[in-house]
């Protein structure tokens, strides 16, 4: 999950809705701390405000004022929480992105976890963002349990953005995007929009349902998803939470993986100082004790 900077609105739009005040900001920013846990220092003031923008035209309202006092209005908290989180988050991801990742699943997980009795294989793609990481892990498990017999695998993803959990579910992506898959790949799940003018590529519909997506917000005091867990791909997620808050978060995704389990996280993050039951299996790559 990633926020990113913001590509200035026309002249026009700044003059009408004026601009987002710094005591604003700051309250804005104290909520979706309290909400999910992201810190927005000052210095993304500009990038939340155009994105605000776009919530105060969609509202019909004629000020970020207004919309402050929509938002922390008995109905604001119940209608407007959910799309304020979906605006300030922008969500990029990539397939085979850290293939690094994706090679020691490969090569050490799968040959080490898997059993004469072993029956079926969860993974969970936490912070799975618009989906190529989740679709990513399916593409890696199917050909790897493709010929083997009585054994299948089941994906769990999730992310806190509504927006980005639509386009997941719909699995359709631009030639741009899937370019970095090998071509046989290419060919084996993903199928070309008939229409010539739509340079789009939709994951094939067996694959889709080896994934189920959901929306959590790390902030809740459990996670909605099931037990004993194989593997964990959180990968630059906790980067945009402090150390306190990431370690409460590591804590309850621990809990859900299995003894022996696995846990991903991006080559940027750390969990140096804290007290959770992983131990170092390669760099950015634990193992649960």
């Amino acid at each position: 999950m990633y926020l990113t900077d913001f590509t200035p609105s026309s002249e026009y739009e700044i003059q009408s809705f004026g601009r987002l005040k710094i005591s604003e900001f700051k309250k804005l920013s104290k909520k979706i701390y309290k909400l999910c846990g992201i810190q927005l220092p000052d210095i993304k003031l500009s990038m939340v405000e155009g994105r605000l923008r776009k919530r105060v035209k969609t509202l019909g309202l004629n000020s970020f004022g207004d919309y402050m006092n929509y938002l922390f209005s008995s109905p604001g908290m119940e209608q407007e929480l959910i799309p304020l989180i979906d605006a300030v988050t922008t969500n990029k991801t990539d397939f085979f992105r850290e293939s690094i990742h994706f090679d020691f699943l490969l090569n050490t997980v799968l040959s080490e976890l898997e059993t004469p009795a072993f029956g079926t294989f969860s993974a969970w793609s936490a912070g799975c963002s618009t989906g190529e990481e989740a679709y990513t892990l399916a593409i890696v498990l199917n050909e790897y349990f493709e010929n083997k017999k009585n054994i299948n695998f089941t994906i769990y993803a999730s992310d806190i953005s509504t927006d980005v959990l639509k386009k997941a579910i719909d699995g359709i992506y631009s030639f741009e995007t899937v370019e970095v898959i090998p071509m046989d790949l290419k060919k084996k799940y993903f199928l070309k929009s008939k229409d010539p003018e739509k340079h789009v590529a939709r994951i094939r519909p067996e694959l889709r349902q080896q994934v189920i997506f959901s929306r959590i917000n790390f902030m809740e005091p459990e996670y909605e998803i099931p037990e004993n867990l194989d593997v964990v791909f959180c990968r630059n997620v906790l980067i945009y939470f402090d150390k306190e808050t990431q370690a409460k978060v590591l804590y309850k995704i621990c809990n859900k993986i299995k003894k022996g389990g696995f846990l991903f996280i991006g080559h940027s993050e750390t969990i140096q100082g804290m007290d959770l039951p992983l131990k170092r299996a390669a760099a950015t790559i634990y193992r649960r004790v």
